[in-house]
């Protein structure tokens, strides 16, 4: 049983007229009538009762009308989605997110895919650090990354997105608490909660802050991650410099102050290099859309993302 004939007989089932049936099916009568009792002949059955003057569904015709109806609808849905995820419009996106992001740029990406790819699935697996998306991207375990570069390893491609200025967050009964703005020469006796990664890129960049202000921090905690460090700085165990739209989550205890020369730290997607996945790319060009038309400005300045880019990282020596 074809399609074909399946087709023919629901045009010719609905109006009970071959002549009327040919002209929709934009087919010759003669040709519809010999599919029509190919179709007959295959089921062994009579699905149309005709005569000079009408044409009519026998029993097992008004059955098959039922059922074919069902089966095109089906075929058309599948046929629907097939082109939909062929053109990047239909599918499941797993995204990783580096701990700070997901207060920040979460929910700036979640309401962008969610408005203009309503049959894409965002999953999302936040708090993770920037070793651990290279890894997730390079095993498959997640499709699109929003990580801090450089990529860890090789064959991932970032896109930058975001600049952001580093932010100091201390307990709200420490001495730095009651300043507005903080040097980072102001943090040369505290004790420093840091990311317990050793290729963090939060790090790298608070570390090249403290060089040049002209010292080592002492680096008494670290964390595994985001939720675990402001834990740690609300405890009063130290304080940390972290990118600023962690002010996405106010925290009891805790107070955020801006540092005069903290420096910034990068924000990018990520991907893997091979991934040819359609609805991976439409997803990255919706998000970076949204992103540009907001403006985002994580840290209140009035900043605006740059233009971005895609960049093979090499291998982090």
């Amino acid at each position: 049983m074809e399609l074909r004939h399946l087709r023919y007989f629901a045009a010719v089932a609905e109006t009970c007229h071959f002549g009327q049936a040919a002209g929709q099916l934009h087919v010759a009568q003669p040709a519809l009538s010999h599919a029509i009792r190919q179709l007959e002949t295959e089921l062994d059955v009579a699905l149309f009762e005709r005569t000079t003057r009408r044409v009519s569904l026998t029993a097992a015709g008004e059955y098959l009308q039922g059922e074919t109806r069902r089966i095109l609808d089906a075929v058309d849905h599948a046929t629907d989605g097939v082109r939909r995820i062929a053109a990047g419009r239909s599918g499941l996106v797993r995204v990783g997110l580096t701990g700070t992001a997901s207060f920040s740029h979460l929910p700036l990406m979640a309401r962008a895919v969610q408005r203009e790819l309503p049959d894409v699935a965002l999953q999302i697996v936040a708090d993770m650090l920037t070793p651990a998306q290279c890894d997730g991207l390079r095993a498959g375990t997640i499709d699109l990354g929003l990580l801090r570069p450089p990529a860890v390893g090789g064959g991932i491609d970032v896109r930058m997105i975001d600049h952001e200025p580093l932010a100091l967050v201390v307990s709200a009964d420490h001495r730095l608490a009651v300043e507005p703005v903080v040097s980072m020469t102001d943090l040369r006796p505290e004790p420093f909660v840091m990311y317990g990664s050793r290729d963090s890129a939060v790090n790298d960049a608070v570390l090249r802050s403290c060089r040049a202000a002209g010292f080592m921090p002492r680096r008494e905690h670290e964390a595994p991650g985001t939720a675990v460090l402001l834990a740690l700085v609300t405890a009063g165990l130290g304080v940390a410099v972290v990118p600023s739209s962690v002010r996405a989550l106010p925290l009891q205890g805790m107070v955020i102050r801006d540092l005069a020369d903290g420096g910034t730290v990068d924000l990018a997607l990520a991907r893997r290099l091979d991934d040819d996945n359609p609805v991976v790319e439409t997803v990255i060009g919706v998000v970076e859309a949204a992103i540009a038309a907001a403006s985002l400005t994580v840290d209140g300045s009035g900043r605006t993302a740059g233009r971005p880019g895609w960049s093979s990282d090499r291998p982090t020596p």
